[in-house]
């Protein structure tokens, strides 16, 4: 029996009515953007849809995402290609599709497809569920659904996304340990995406990291919050999947908000937040992004102390605890 969240999506995508189609990922990429990309454009070509991906900029992506199957096929675009039907997979907010945004905005048949807790929708369709891990969780309960199709590279697309979006499955319920099991049925190897996606690094890689480690501070706002620190002169110096790998240790500093600051232009700094028993989605919507409750981020523009004094006062004000059983 066909599952009635996705009624309205199928009925968007009809093979009738539409003949090509753009898959957009989020801006500044992971495994989840890459895999829900992927494994949308596989779906829609098999469907006779002229499909193809893209991210909306200019900069390039972690190298280590290549490894996801389809990946090599995405473009890096200043503005929207034109198609008939829009399908955004694991962007929270319209602003993280970059620069398609506005061509977005004007569209007139969006697919919305997203697992963040604080997407309110900007789609003509809108398939949000924050109860997913994943955006590829999502995708997976509709491609078994509707009966399409997934073949092995299919499957380490919409693995990666899974692995990476639980921390290795720290995090998440049982539904994720029966799709990974079904992606293994099908030929996924997960040892090699894990070394790929999260395992791999270089000795120079270390020095940078151990060198943003060094720096670590510590503040009593709120509920308490750490902070890293990678400016642009260091980020410039390596490549993404290094600076992002740092997320991994806000993450694990135990109780209070974990706060990673990347400057990626000179006075514009995203600023990942991740905690184990706050809310930091809030926060992160009241300085103008968005996430999970437990995994958020958003961009801010200053100096790195001004940008620091606004996320202070973001997180006393914001970051309420978590009840027992609440989750990402």
């Amino acid at each position: 029996m066909a599952d009635p969240f996705f009624t309205a999506a199928e009925e968007l995508i009809d093979p009738e009515t539409v003949s090509t189609a753009v898959v957009v990922g989020h801006i500044r990429p992971d495994a989840d953007a890459i895999g829900s990309v992927c494994a949308t454009v596989a779906m829609l070509r098999r469907r006779g849809i002229s499909a193809s991906g893209v991210i909306g900029q200019t900069e390039p992506i972690a190298a280590n995402l290549y490894t996801i199957p389809g990946c090599g096929d995405i473009r890096l675009v200043d503005r929207l290609p034109v198609a008939d039907l829009v399908v955004t997979v694991d962007c929270g907010d319209l602003g993280r599709t970059g620069t398609c945004a506005e061509d977005i905005r004007r569209h007139r048949r969006v697919l919305v497809v997203d697992h963040h807790s604080s997407n309110s929708g900007f789609g003509t369709v809108d398939l949000i569920d924050p109860t997913a891990e994943s955006t590829t969780a999502i995708l997976h309960r509709w491609f078994t659904g509707s009966g399409d199709r997934i073949d092995r590279e299919m499957a380490h697309a919409l693995y990666a996304g899974l692995v990476t979006d639980t921390g290795s499955f720290r995090w998440g319920g049982p539904g994720m340990h029966l799709m990974a099991a079904d992606l293994m049925g099908r030929g996924v190897d997960t040892r090699a995406i894990a070394v790929d996606l999260m395992d791999a690094t270089t000795p120079d890689s270390l020095k940078i990291i151990g060198r943003v480690l060094a720096g670590v501070e510590t503040h009593p706002d709120g509920p308490g919050m750490t902070v890293l620190t990678a400016d642009h002169g260091t980020i410039s110096r390596t490549n993404p999947e290094t600076i992002e790998s740092l997320t991994e240790f806000i993450r694990a500093t135990g109780q209070g908000v974990g706060v990673l600051l990347k400057e990626n232009h000179p006075d514009v700094w995203s600023v990942s937040l991740r905690s184990t028993d706050h809310d930091v989605a809030s926060v992160a919507t009241s300085l103008g992004g968005g996430g999970h409750l437990l995994a958020a981020g958003a961009t801010v523009r200053g100096t790195r102390d001004a940008v620091l004094a606004t996320v202070r006062r973001a997180v006393a004000g914001h970051a309420s605890a978590l009840r027992v059983g609440d989750g990402a």
